[in-house]
């Protein structure tokens, strides 16, 4: 107990010399503020240089030139990047000198590199470099619709370090770039509109493609989203009730969905007007009168 009585004797005598030394009470006062201000002018240089490259960008789309927009969105948002982490690392390094660390002899003597390895980001080096080979590289942009590492969805936000995938349930995957390993690009080129439909055993199956081929022509010619087809390929398959048939497009992206329904919709219309009989379950209920009766 003497023993702790002293210990925190000690601690509050230096402490009174602390406070009453006013030179070193003064220095840590300035420092003090001197951060707060760096913090200050940093956050407001980000929001400044943000606006500015969100301007450039915007009168880019303006110009209405041939221009790649999901990879301007792209090309934007890891500009952003580069400016955060620029300000924010001139920002550390000017405060760290206030503690009488020398930061450019360190990063001379070590590098760039080493003094990364050195702060263990070694996982940070590699989502950075990730990064910019998927931009180079064009693997994919700002509202694709990609799959990668199991989960699918919208790119929302492509930085220097991370993906942002938001899939169809609104969950949003956070991803760092030098996790992806197996990536799947759904949003380049012709996408795949596949529709089934079926009629029973009792029609006419010649006249059934027909009447698809016809509706089918008439959507090409509506639909500016449809680039292929559609195109009847005739009977994929044989149920127990029903015979069926498959009709395939091709939409540009991300229309691939909407076009399958457009034409689910058409393709019963027609067959309602035409007559034709789509398949569906029935049951025959025999009561015990009728068994009597038989």
């Amino acid at each position: 107990m003497e023993e702790l009585m002293t210990s925190l004797e000690i601690i509050l005598d230096n402490m009174r010399e602390f406070i009453t030394n006013p030179e070193q009470l003064s220095t840590i006062i300035a420092n003090s503020v001197k951060i707060v201000v760096i913090l200050v002018v940093a956050k407001v240089s980000i929001r400044i240089l943000y606006s500015i490259t969100n301007q450039i960008f915007q009168q880019q789309k303006s110009l209405k030139l041939n221009t790649d927009l999901p990879r301007m969105e792209t090309l934007n948002g890891l500009i952003k990047s580069l400016i955060k982490y620029g300000i924010y690392f001139i920002a550390i390094t000017t405060i760290i000198s206030f503690f009488g660390v020398k930061v450019t002899g360190l990063i001379a003597t070590a590098g760039i590199g080493g003094l990364a390895i050195g702060f263990g980001a070694q996982n940070l080096v590699r989502d950075v470099i990730t990064g910019f080979f998927i931009l180079f590289e064009n693997q994919f942009s700002i509202g694709h619709y990609i799959e990668v590492n199991g989960v699918s969805g919208i790119v929302e936000e492509m930085a220097m370090r991370i993906t942002k995938v938001r899939d169809f349930n609104g969950d949003l995957h956070i991803i760092p770039n030098g996790q992806i390993q197996k990536l799947t690009n759904k949003s380049t080129g012709k996408m795949r509109a596949w529709v089934d439909i079926s009629i029973a055993y009792e029609e006419d199956i010649d006249r059934a493609i027909e009447v698809l081929t016809t509706k089918s022509e008439q959507l090409r010619m509506e639909n500016a989203n449809i680039v292929e087809g559609p195109t009847v390929l005739g009977v994929t398959g044989l149920g127990n009730s029903d015979v069926v048939i498959s009709i395939m497009a091709k939409t540009v992206p991300m229309e691939q969905w909407a076009i399958e329904r457009l034409m689910r919709k058409t393709f019963k219309q027609a067959f309602d007007e035409v007559g034709i009989e789509i398949p569906y379950p029935r049951r025959v209920i025999i009561s015990q009168n009728e068994k009597s009766e038989m």
